[in-house]
């Protein structure tokens, strides 16, 4: 077996969250459901968002209420301030993505915050967490992921000296996992080498997660990249639908199938199955009323078997 990379879905919380198609709970259920047939282990599934804010996201007790616990597959919330938190926890979800920002700019457009009042939110998430430690089901896994890392719509550049110190403020919290998240497209592969580099000196014992928007056609050139780097958990989204209400252009995320279609022929396992990946991009492409951008929809996979 080759190198094992974990692919995140993300397509029903970030892929659905920017489309002008609003899907029914039940629908956004049936979509993890595909995903997850597709191979599908980890999937962020819902956002505990208000729904005024972004509609797309409503409903998701209900979607969480029609995915009963199942082994071998963990589905995650977002959540973007203490508030979103605690409505998570009412619903049995495996995991909780705490989403927060490189910069200041981002941060007060999409949560009210600041950086400096974003970690210390994520620091009062923690301190209710460990309080609750020990009852059922009232600590599911965290993680943190910071937007706008390699540039923001607001603040523009980012650093790398501030992806380090904002990473090294999050693991000294005892936050395991930290994702890296180029919001609005603008990486590119030797940046995000320094980037990763930089994350890992700041966090030598977290896992390292990434995520990318392919605004500019650098999403899957940047996705190698960290490969390369030796980060072995990616984001991405079926289909390549998505985007951020927040970030002015800002595309969707990488698509899944062109992310295992990549890897796979490099010899990588991914444990997904690219036909069933394939079927559920178009079958989302047909309820969101429009064709999914992946490439793989559109020209399937070789050999071809679809």
């Amino acid at each position: 077996m080759g190198r094992f990379i974990q692919i995140v879905e993300v397509g029903p919380r970030d892929g659905l969250q920017n489309e002008k198609t609003v899907l029914e709970p039940a629908v956004r259920a049936d979509f993890v459901r595909r995903l997850e047939a597709a191979g599908a282990e980890r999937i962020e599934a819902v956002s505990f968002v208000h729904p005024r804010y972004v509609p797309q996201m409503a409903g998701a007790e209900k979607v969480m209420a029609a995915l009963p616990r199942t082994e071998g597959r963990s589905r995650i919330g977002l959540v973007l301030n203490g508030k979103g938190y605690d409505r998570a926890l009412g619903t049995g979800v495996d995991e909780v993505n705490v989403a927060m920002s490189a910069t200041d700019g981002f941060g007060l457009k999409n949560q009210g915050l600041n950086v400096d009042q974003q970690v210390q939110m994520l620091a009062d998430i923690l301190a209710g967490r460990a309080n609750a430690e020990g009852a059922p089901g009232a600590t599911p896994k965290l993680s943190a992921t910071l937007s706008c890392v390699w540039g923001c719509p607001f603040d523009g550049e980012v650093s790398v000296q501030q992806v380090g110190d904002l990473v090294a403020r999050i693991a000294a919290l005892g936050v395991e996992e930290i994702a890296l998240a180029d919001t609005i497209g603008v990486g590119d592969p030797w940046s995000v080498t320094k980037k990763v580099e930089a994350a890992r000196k700041a966090a030598p014992d977290a896992t390292l997660r990434l995520h990318f928007h392919d605004t500019r056609n650098t999403g899957l050139a940047n996705a190698y990249a960290g490969v390369e780097a030796g980060v072995d958990v990616l984001d991405a989204s079926a289909g390549g639908i998505g985007g951020c209400p927040f970030a002015p252009g800002a595309t969707g995320n990488i698509a899944t199938e062109d992310l295992v279609y990549m890897l796979e022929r490099a010899g990588f396992e991914t444990g997904y199955d690219l036909d069933k990946l394939i079927e559920s991009a178009r079958w989302i492409g047909e309820k969101i009323g429009r064709p999914s951008p992946s490439a793989l929809s559109r020209a399937g996979g070789w050999p071809a078997s679809i």
